[in-house]
């Protein structure tokens, strides 16, 4: 008697026992020869006891003999979603079939919620190729001034580097504008799920409607919107329970990221305000003041890293990482605005902080190394530079010691032996000198001569000549005076550099 199995199925699904639910469904589908309300009431019991490879199998036979029953994508789409190898552009497919198939009533919240994920996860590579497109138009930016400063010869490898750079970044910025327009739409499937229900926009969140919220923000921070994930995070927030110190927290790393960095130093201050041992308050806090002065010219995050420290620093065991991300950038802070003496002392602090950490060590000792050869480059004598590399040598000796396979601290010690016998030479390998004229050769006067991203500069002379110590490992000199066409010009092992401007 097949209604028997039908309603087994049904008391069976209403109790939890999805598998029990499934065999009786399967069974009155047997009896009734495969009819298609049975075979839908089969489908249904196949969805929630979790076999959707049988759902998708199943939906396909219903809809192959009977399309007007479109509402049977719905199913096939959540499925191919839900699946142990999802299919996430099947999933899109059945659930456009959905959309356009049923009149609008028919359409639930389950379907915009299912969507918006299906979505999300279509494009779950955006942010890989965001960074992928930042890359190739870095890449085609050092190509195009190569080319630029090339001479003829080599003018027809750069031309092809650059051709073919330029269509890489257009095929790519193609992909993250299909994708960005996909995105849009999941976010405004999400806020269709969410509002679903909603007629009163001040009534309190049901549980259904936080947990869409809340997945919703957790998208915009991983697809890098961050002003929105911050917004949408707030509203989850609730002023009335007591311990909501993480969910502040969640909506300033949102702002922070979003470089809304006033907005979001307020939110770790009201932290702080709430908790003052909170630490990781003060770490978000030194971090952003740090973004708002990445070259420590202002010394705005200095007093910030020295509070983290103090703060850490009470219980140095649970605080370690923390302790050493505050002497990390003190050390640096100091290094760069010459005092040495006070960066030696963080770096060591770094370097005794946990005697079985090597990492700490490593790093210590990178931090001494570049002092002691920054300090090289500041000296005039040329003993008092060997001193100075000595010291530097022996700070990556120290890491090599450790750490024997250390590309980094091997490449600088190499650099640094280099140094040593050039300077027992009386050369400065870091020196550069050349004469900037016009396109006739007449010396210019007082034009700039520039490393490209940092501060080291030098003007020319009456003569047009010029001589100064560059940064290790820069890359392109910008020459450029008043009334001319500036020009970049690569560096290379080269140390003359004659350059001529046109007006």
């Amino acid at each position: 008697y097949a209604p028997a199995y039908r309603e087994l199925g049904q008391v069976y699904w209403r109790a939890g026992r999805l598998e029990q639910s499934k065999t009786n469904f399967k069974k009155y589908l047997d009896l009734t020869e495969g009819n298609i309300p049975a075979k839908t009431k089969y489908i249904n019991s196949l969805f929630y006891a979790g076999d959707y490879d049988e759902v998708v199998k199943n939906v396909e036979e219903v809809l192959a003999v009977d399309q007007s029953r479109g509402y049977m994508n719905r199913l096939a789409g959540y499925s191919y979603y839900e699946k142990d190898n999802p299919d996430y552009e099947k999933a899109f497919q059945y659930m456009e079939k959905l959309f356009k198939t049923v009149d609008k009533e028919s359409i639930i919240q389950k379907d915009h919620h299912y969507l918006a994920r299906i979505l999300m996860k279509k494009n779950q590579n955006y942010p890989k190729m965001v960074d992928e497109l930042t890359s190739l138009k870095n890449q085609l930016d050092k190509e195009k001034s190569r080319l630029s400063t090339a001479t003829a010869a080599n003018k027809p490898k750069f031309a092809a580097s650059v051709d073919e750079l330029t269509k890489k970044v257009g095929t790519l910025e193609n992909g993250v504008a299909a994708a960005n327009k996909e995105l849009d739409r999941g976010f405004a499937e999400y806020n269709k799920a969410f509002n679903f229900k909603r007629t009163d926009p001040n009534a309190p969140l049901s549980s259904l409607e936080r947990s869409i919220l809340s997945e919703m923000a957790s998208n915009f921070y991983t697809y890098r919107r961050y002003d929105s994930a911050a917004k949408t995070w707030a509203k989850l927030i609730d002023p009335a329970k007591e311990n909501n110190l993480a969910d502040y927290m969640q909506v300033g790393r949102a702002y922070y990221n979003g470089e809304k960095y006033k907005t979001a130093d307020s939110l770790f201050s009201a932290v702080i305000k709430k908790s003052p041992d909170y630490l990781p308050a003060y770490v978000y806090t030194a971090r952003t003041y740090s973004r708002m002065d990445p070259d420590t010219k202002l010394g705005l995050a200095k007093p910030k890293f020295e509070k983290l420290l103090s703060v850490a620093s009470k219980d140095s065991v649970k605080n370690e990482s923390e302790m050493m991300e505050a002497m990390r950038y003190l050390g640096y802070y100091n290094m760069e605005n010459g005092n040495y003496s006070k960066a030696k002392d963080y770096y060591n602090r770094m370097i005794n902080l946990n005697s079985q950490n090597k990492e700490n060590k490593i790093a210590g000792y990178n931090g001494l190394g570049s002092l002691e050869t920054k300090a090289a480059g500041q000296e005039k004598t040329l003993e008092g530079k060997l001193g100075y590399l000595a010291k530097s040598a022996e700070a990556y000796e120290k890491i090599i010691a450790i750490d024997p396979a250390n590309a980094s601290a091997k490449s600088n010690l190499n650099w640094i032996r280099e140094y040593q016998v050039s300077v027992k030479k009386g050369i400065n390998p870091n020196e550069i000198k050349g004469i900037v004229t016009d396109k006739a050769g007449k010396p210019i006067a007082y034009a700039s001569v520039r490393v490209k991203d940092t501060a080291a500069e030098n003007l020319t002379n009456a003569k047009g000549e010029y001589k100064f110590e560059i940064p290790q490992d820069s890359e392109f000199l910008i020459i450029s005076a008043k009334g001319y066409k500036s020009q970049e010009v690569a560096i290379t092992k080269l140390r003359v550099y004659n350059v001529k401007l046109e007006q």
